[in-house]
Order: structure tokens, then sequence, then C-alpha cells
């Protein structure tokens, strides 16, 4: 019996195959019905996944993806991973959920996303009892790394920045007000587009003005969300997801000023949830 598990955010699905003891591991791009239609995630599934398992014979999907919190979301991605996985079971749930399952496994605990997007919640060790709600890129996601990379984008078209932090940010990006503009208003997947420009805050460590954005962007997350869990109180507080892993520093010190648990930090939650699915565990 082959299980597959993906890992889905809107920049990139990381997919794991697990046969036995064996596991192999791969990437497409990331998969969310907010931005592809069921025709593309199926085109995308054909050119960007089937390749790499051309070796394997699938009977179990677990997906854990963004976006899939609306139950018409879940249904049409669940619709066309069977289209390509026809003989599977599959499982379609929130990458809120995976997170979840790999870092708190059957625990409770509090479980932060920080990555392109941000969510939050607390376990109770089967299910999600209580979640602030994601408003996405354009009415939240605080301490994403979209949210970062609209205060690198405002600090630069707004002029904040000193002549130092300018002269990198050009050679880095060299872009115009005209493109940033077109990409965020126009173009598709903006989320991403946004969420590129958090590297020049990870590049740019030290600079008084970058550690400010840092801290002032996850802050905001802390505050609007973390603080208003009071199981945190009581248990430990994981967090997954690019964001939080880039700047642990900068969440383990939040940890400490709000007075909560830290539990794990972890990049992606893929390894946890190999972990999880190393039992048997049916799609549900």
């Amino acid at each position: 019996m082959a299980r597959l598990i993906a890992d889905s955010g809107s920049t990139k699905c990381e997919w794991s195959v697990l046969k036995g003891k064996k596991v192999e591991t791969f990437l497409t791009a990331g998969i969310s019905p907010y931005f592809l239609k069921p025709p593309q995630v199926e085109a995308l599934l054909h050119r960007e996944l089937l390749p790499q398992l051309e070796n394997f014979s699938v009977d179990e999907v677990f997906f854990y993806g963004t976006g899939c919190s609306s139950p018409a979301n879940r249904q049409s991605l669940k619709r066309s991973l069977k289209a390509v996985f026809s003989g599977a079971a599959i499982e379609v749930s929130t990458d809120l959920l995976g997170a979840c399952r790999a870092l708190s496994g059957d625990a409770k605990g509090i479980v932060c996303i920080l990555g392109t997007g941000s969510n939050s919640c607390y376990f109770n060790g089967k299910r999600i009892v209580k979640n602030s709600p994601s408003l996405r890129y354009v009415l939240g996601d605080e301490g994403s790394g979209a949210y970062l990379g609209i205060k690198v984008l405002q600090h630069y078209l707004y002029g904040t920045f000193n002549e130092d932090l300018k002269f990198r940010f050009d050679q880095r990006f060299k872009t115009t007000l005209v493109e940033v503009l077109e990409r965020v208003y126009i173009e598709e997947l903006p989320n991403r587009y946004l969420a590129s420009f958090a590297a020049f805050l990870a590049e740019n460590r030290g600079h008084y003005m970058i550690e400010n954005i840092i801290e002032d962007g996850l802050n905001d997350f802390f505050l609007r969300h973390v603080s208003g869990y009071r199981e945190g109180r009581k248990f430990p507080v994981h967090f997954t997801g690019s964001i939080a892993y880039g700047f642990k520093d900068v969440v383990l010190s939040l940890c400490r000023n709000y007075e909560v648990e830290p539990g794990a930090i972890l990049k992606n939650p893929m390894e946890g949830l190999i972990k999880y699915h190393a039992e048997t565990r049916p799609p549900k």
C-alpha cells in the first residue's frame, strides 16, 4: 500500500510517498482553490506530479492545503484528485489540520502557520476546536510572508527606507511602482509576489529598520491571534512555515513577551506528517 501525503501552500506543494519503510519526496507548484480552477489543478498534477510517481501505485491520498477550510473547496479538490487517482481513497483537509497533526500529534496545543499566509488554532489532540480566522493577504494574514512583503514595499515606495536600504532594494529587485501595481492588482497570484519581498528582510538582518519591520509584523500576529487563545497559558504554542522558521529568534522572543510556552518550530510540517501517517490511519 502506497500513501501519498501532500502539504500545499499557495506557493509550493510538497508531496511524500510512503510505501513500507520507503519514503520519497517531490515538489510541485502550490495548489490553492482560491487561485486555481479544477482543470488547472488536474493539468498541474498531470504535468508536475505524475511523472515523478511512475514507480508507485497510489492507494491513499492525504491532501492538506491552503484554502481548504471551505467545504466547497475541499470537495472541488477531492474531485480533481479523484480524477487523477481514480482508484485511491482520498482525504482533503486544511493545511492547518496538517500542521496540527505534524506538530502536536495527538496532544493539545496552539498551532500557528507563518508562511506565505498565516493561520492559527487551538487543537485538542483530535480536532481543531478554535480558529482565529485567516482573512487572507488583503484583510489579514498578519505575520505572513505576504504581510511582511507589503511592509517592505510600503517602506520602499513611500521613501521610508534610508539611502543604504533603498540602494540594496534597487540592486536586489530592480522594479518600479508601475510594475508593482500591475503585479499586485492585475496579474495572478499577488500573494506569492508580495511574499517574495520578505526575502529582503532575511538578507538584511541587523539593520534597525529591517528588525523593526520583522518585529512589528510578527507582533501583529501574536497580538491579533496568539494572545486570543486562553489555552495558550496551559499548552505549548507550535509554529511552522518559512517565516516562523527563518525568524525563529523573533518568534521565541515574542513567546517570552507574551508569556507562552514555545513548542516545535519547523520550516514545514512534512516530517511530522510522515510520522503521523506511518501508522494506519485511513482517509476520512
